[in-house]
């Protein structure tokens, strides 16, 4: 994945309170990329007593928010291409760029949402969340919270390839859900899981809308420009990001970080082949309305 050298970046869209201490634990309300599952494993494992009570200890928001040193560092394309923190907010400038874009073109209006670099733990309109849950967005207040050792963690625990595309489809399934929100789509979710529940559905959904970005992901302007952000996405980079989503999936994790044992009744983001399949459809299509996964009956 390659940026151009001479766009500049917004790192305004991004908060950074990465150094804030704090004792906290899961949340409620929140829609992650693997969260749950996470939650589901680790009780398995002993990591979280299972049916403990969720804690609302809560690091206090705003105490280190600050956006400043990534504006002094993140100011073009060219630090994105160096910098891992800049190819991130390169990520999520053109994420929101391209939904920007599809909602004008809709007739709509997109409201921006931030996104929050945190160490350990946070405190969110939907409860404390620590870094267990992985990266996820929370609908309260309209803001995508990541802690960036997940990255790292996704190569070392879940055994995936990694890479600087692979992170841009997590930020862009999260993106997803903002989406979903804005749409209305979350608040239709009834509760509960398994294979075809609507947990799964939305999940889906957001893996499908994550892949309709990559593929206008190349053409997408930056901030303030005619010229697009990402200059190119190769093949190479596009098989990262299905690999993330075959280690993401709730059998893979199951059976490979869990008990060993699959068991659907507690799917609740859908296996390594549907992730697979949703983002392939919204990469190829580059149409938000082929990702209809509360439509068909036939989820893969």
């Amino acid at each position: 994945m390659e940026f151009n050298d001479d766009v500049g970046l917004d790192a305004s869209q991004v908060q950074d309170t990465r150094g804030v201490g704090g004792r906290v634990a899961l949340g409620g309300g929140g829609l992650g990329i693997v969260g749950v599952i996470i939650y589901f494993v680790l009780s398995q494992l002993g990591g979280v007593p299972a049916g403990a009570p969720l804690s609302t200890d809560a690091v206090g928001r705003g105490q280190a928010v600050s956006n400043t040193d990534l504006a002094a560092e993140c100011r073009t394309g060219k630090d994105a291409n160096t910098k891992s923190d800049c190819a991130l907010v390169a990520i999520i400038n053109s994420i929101q760029g391209y939904w920007a874009d599809e909602f004008a073109r809709s007739g709509s209006t997109y409201r921006p949402a931030p996104t929050n670099f945190f160490s350990g733990g946070v405190n969110t309109a939907c409860g404390s969340a620590t870094s267990d849950v992985g990266p996820f967005y929370c609908p309260g207040d309209q803001e995508v919270y990541v802690d960036l050792t997940f990255f790292k963690e996704l190569q070392t625990r879940f055994g995936a390839q990694g890479g600087t595309f692979a992170e841009a489809y997590v930020l862009a399934h999260e993106y997803g859900h903002h989406v979903q929100n804005l749409l209305g789509t979350s608040d239709k979710v009834r509760p509960g899981t398994g294979p075809t529940s609507d947990g799964v559905r939305l999940e889906l959904q957001a893996d499908c809308y994550a892949g309709v970005w990559a593929n206008h992901a190349t053409t997408t302007p930056a901030p303030g420009s005619n010229k697009p952000l990402i200059k190119s996405i190769s093949q190479d980079d596009v098989n990262r990001a299905l690999d993330v989503a075959a280690r993401i999936g709730d059998d893979f994790i199951q059976k490979n970080l869990g008990s060993g044992r699959v068991d659907e009744s507690q799917f609740s983001h859908g296996t390594s082949a549907q992730r697979e399949k949703w983002f392939t459809a919204g990469i190829n299509s580059g149409d938000p309305a082929v990702c209809d996964t509360f439509g068909t009956r036939t989820l893969g």
